[in-house]
């Protein structure tokens, strides 16, 4: 009679245990995401030849996710790749929940895009770190990948 009873406090408290162990292992870069500006996907190594037309060099990009409730004004942020090219952003929001792809190539700024206006590519296909400083110059947020293969098709996921 004692192990019938004693077997579903035993199950209880394991259980109890593993979701306590569960919530703490969740991931450092979940909670960095929650409420902020942090990078989303990354298109590194854009479909097609690197040929440096407009469109591959377009291709290239990389997506600012504003996670928080609030608009959040981009002026003065910078994105920056390991080699040290650097796109500093002017007056540009970017609403709550909402996403601006910044491209490498030349083109107009719309709603949700914005062009770095450069004839060259920025971001390595072998390896690359992209980083989101603040105007203050301290950093936001950064993703990494390394080598485009046929299985990733040269996108990293940095949520």
């Amino acid at each position: 009679m004692r192990i019938r009873t004693a077997a579903p406090i035993a199950l209880a408290a394991a259980t109890a245990l593993a979701g306590s162990l569960l919530a703490t292992a969740a991931p450092a870069s979940a909670a960095a995401h929650q409420g902020g500006l942090h990078f989303g996907l990354v298109q590194y190594d854009g479909p097609g030849k690197d040929d440096r037309s407009k469109k591959s060099l377009n291709a290239e990009w990389v997506n600012i996710h504003n996670s928080g409730k609030k608009k959040v004004q981009l002026k003065g942020y910078k994105v920056k790749d390991n080699t040290g090219f650097t796109y500093t952003f002017g007056a540009y929001t970017v609403g709550a929940g909402k996403t601006v792809k910044l491209r490498t190539g030349k083109g107009s700024n719309t709603s949700g895009a914005v062009h770095w206006n450069r004839g060259s590519y920025v971001w390595n296909n072998t390896g690359d770190k992209a980083r989101l400083i603040k105007p203050n110059g301290k950093l936001q947020d950064s993703c990494s990948w390394g080598r485009s293969t046929v299985a990733n098709k040269g996108v990293k996921n940095c949520h």
